[in-house]
Order: C-alpha cells, then sequence, then structure tokens
C-alpha cells in the first residue's frame, strides 16, 4: 500500500482515500465503469471513522497470536470433517460422559473399546486391505509400541500440539511430556500410575505380608504349588508387570528362571478365575497381576489384595495403564484428530479422565500436575526426585527376549 493512501470498505462499496491530497474516490461494485474517481473530501469525520476501523482491525489480527489462529483454522477444518475415529481401549467412558461432544458439537466422535491385543491386530489386518480408518489410538503402551510404532502406522504426534496449556511442560510431571519411543515424537504418555513392581496379589487370609520384602522371598515353601501367574503369551494386557520382572536389575532373566522351574506355578490366561481362584483360597500368591481386576473382586468382597508399592526392596513402578496417545498416520479426519488429542491432554480433559477411570483402590493419575490428586492414597501420590521403574521408558518395551525365555522354561500345553 501507498504511503498515505488506505482501502476499506464502507456499506457495501469500496473507498480509496488519499489524504495527502485531500481527495477520495469510491468505487461501486458493480462491474460498471466510474470514470471520475477522484473529488474532493466532503466529510472528514467519515475518513477518521475509516481511519479507527481500519486501525483496528489491523491491531486486532496483529494482537491474535498465532497458537490461536491456528487453533481456530483447524477447529472449522475439524467441523468441516464432521467426525473423528478413535480407539480409546479401557477408557470409553471418557466419551461416554459426552464432555467432548459439548464442547465440539460439530464433531461426532466414533470409537471402539477393548485390549490393545485385538485393536492393533485389528488395524493391521484392515491397513493390509487397504482401509485407513481410524485417526486417534489410546490405549495400552505394550501393543501401541510394539504393533503401531515399530510397525511405523503413526506419525509424529508432536507437530499435532497446539494449545499452550498442553505444550507447556511445566503444567506436566517433571517439568517434561513423557514419550514412550526413542525419537520422543510419537506415542505421549499422559498417565503416570504409582504400582508395586511386578503387582503381586495375595489372599489376605493365607499369606503374612509382614514376610515378604523382597521378590526373592517368594521361594518360600508354604508358597510352593500355591501360586498362579498371567501367562503373557495367552493373556491379553499383562504387559507391564512382566517388563519389570524381565528388565529389573535386581530380577530379571535369572529370578524368572528360578521362579517357574522351582515353584511349581500354574500359568494361566484367564485373569478374572485367577483372582476369582486366589479370592476362594484355591492359591495364595498370583504373580504377576495388574491391579483392576483385584481391586474389582476386594470391592466385591473377596479376600485380596494387592501388594503395597513400597513392600518389596526392589522398587516401584510407573505405569500408564491405557494412558498412552498417538496419531494415525494416513489419518481419514486429520484435523478432528487434532482437536481430539489436544482436548484430551488439556486440563479439562485430563481431569476427567482422572474422575471418569478412577474406582475405589484404583485411583488414575495423570502427568499433568495442575488437576486435581486429592482422590490419589498418599502411598500411591507420585514423589519427586524418586527412582522409579518407568514401564514406559523404550528401553523395556520389547517383551521379546521374555517369550523366548518362558518357552523355554514353560513350554505352552497344546
Amino acid at each position: 500500500m501507498n504511503v498515505g493512501i488506505l482501502y476499506f470498505s464502507l456499506r457495501g462499496r469500496f473507498w480509496i482515500l488519499d489524504y495527502r491530497k485531500r481527495v477520495h474516490s469510491q468505487v461501486a461494485t458493480s462491474n460498471s465503469y466510474v470514470p471520475n474517481l477522484k473529488s474532493k473530501i466532503q466529510n472528514p469525520k467519515l475518513v477518521a471513522l475509516a481511519l479507527g476501523l481500519l486501525l483496528a482491525t489491523n491491531l486486532h489480527a496483529a494482537e491474535t497470536p498465532k497458537w490461536q489462529q491456528e487453533w481456530d483454522r483447524t477447529v472449522r477444518a475439524a467441523e468441516q470433517e464432521g467426525q473423528v475415529n478413535v480407539s480409546i481401549g479401557g477408557y470409553g467412558a471418557v466419551i461416554e460422559s459426552g464432555v467432548f461432544q459439548k464442547s465440539y458439537p460439530k464433531i461426532k466422535v466414533n470409537y471402539i473399546t477393548g485390549a490393545g491385543t485385538d485393536i492393533t491386530q485389528r488395524i493391521v489386518t484392515e491397513r493390509r486391505g487397504g482401509k485407513y480408518l481410524l485417526d486417534v489410538y489410546n490405549g495400552g503402551g505394550v501393543s501401541l509400541y510394539q504393533v503401531l510404532y515399530l510397525g511405523k502406522m503413526i506419525e509424529p504426534i508432536k507437530p499435532a500440539l497446539i494449545l499452550p496449556e498442553v505444550l507447556d511442560t511445566g503444567k506436566w510431571w517433571e517439568g517434561k511430556h513423557k514419550y514412550s519411543d526413542k525419537e520422543r515424537e510419537y506415542v505421549f504418555v499422559y498417565e503416570g500410575n504409582v504400582s508395586a513392581g511386578a503387582g503381586a496379589a495375595y489372599n489376605t487370609q493365607l499369606v503374612d505380608t509382614r514376610e515378604y520384602k523382597s521378590y526373592w522371598d517368594l521361594f518360600n515353601s508354604k508358597l510352593k504349588g500355591k501360586i498362579l501367574s498371567s501367562d503373557i503369551r495367552r493373556v491379553r494386557g499383562a504387559g507391564i508387570p512382566w517388563q519389570f520382572l524381565y528388565y529389573s536389575p535386581e530380577l530379571g532373566p535369572k529370578f524368572l528362571r528360578r521362579f517357574f522351574s522351582e515353584m511349581e506355578v500354574t500359568m494361566s490366561a484367564d485373569i478374572r478365575q485367577s483372582v476369582d481362584w486366589l479370592g476362594a483360597g484355591k492359591y495364595s500368591l498370583i504373580l504377576p497381576i495388574q491391579g483392576g481386576e483385584v481391586h474389582r473382586a476386594k470391592n466385591q468382597g473377596l479376600a485380596v489384595e494387592e501388594f503395597e508399592p513400597q513392600q518389596f526392596k526392589e522398587g516401584v513402578n510407573l505405569s500408564s495403564a491405557f494412558g498412552s496417545l498417538a496419531l494415525m498416520n494416513r489419518a481419514p479426519h486429520p484435523n478432528a484428530a487434532k482437536v481430539f488429542i489436544n482436548w484430551l491432554l488439556s486440563r479439562e480433559g485430563q481431569a476427567l479422565f482422572q474422575k471418569v477411570i478412577s474406582v475405589p483402590g484404583d485411583a488414575r493419575n495423570s502427568r499433568r500436575i495442575d488437576v486435581p490428586k486429592d482422590h490419589v492414597p498418599a502411598n500411591h501420590v507420585r514423589r519427586d526426585k524418586m527412582a522409579y521403574f518407568d514401564t514406559d521408558d523404550p528401553d523395556t518395551k520389547d517383551l521379546t527376549p521374555l517369550y523366548k525365555l518362558l518357552d523355554e522354561v514353560l513350554p505352552v500345553k497344546k
């Protein structure tokens, strides 16, 4: 724009003001040609008004932060897409609450729930058939890492983070975003629960916990033949406690070989039945086990309990359960996927996740530190600078060596 010349629109007409020469021109919005474009300014107040409007418009555009402009564009594009397809693992209640739909009524959420082993294999099968249906994957970290990440079916989620409250690492535990991939770009981990290492559970009428301060104390003649184990080769969603057993420097392959060779352990692929047997006294101990079924049985009055997180000297887990998030590549609704991801990682989304997923005895703990933690028992609260065994570190994700070890020690019966 030349100095001293302003172009603006007023009452459906375009005006050209040259206030150096104190003349103005009016151009009709029709296609007709207006031969005499210049005349003297008759109304200086109109010029001042036009200048004010123009300056206000420019200032508003300059003051709108880039993230807000990007977010507004993304939401508009997402509303044009009209829907988002989400795999939500065991956290369907987050979507069923209707909070996202209330905030973004023009974006329909289609979702599926289930075990990661089932859903990831379903995704693989669909993609082999040329079907790219899913936008967002939310679920357990092991299947997500081993199938979708290693299979190159997800794209970096980091560039999809737009909202300042999500990007601000000061809002997250230890002042950082947690990723379970080595590049720190693909698999965002938003949940961090304190749990007892391998998650051993016991019958409260048969086991005196004071006798067990180390996992090596489980080599006790009273327990021989009275121990159950969730067979990771056949059971779904059992990866986290096995990660601890295999990769713990104080346990590892040496412990596992001895334990399954000497203690006459019964392997089971049915976690719920195993916990019921434990409560009935048929077995005294389950190792390893994830806590969800144990807490369910305990709340139903069965005599079962998990060992406290600090029970064994070998250390304490930090686990994410179903709290890992990824953006699928070739997503059919990429903008709606970004909106959902940012919402879920926002303060509102994380507070909702904690509220609707937590049950008595099994509190869910977001890695965001600006959401309430009153529901988390004192012995399950994360402690700063404590050396947790973080099951979402990429170096502990590969369980292939574990499968080989178990096949050697405990061949699967056919």
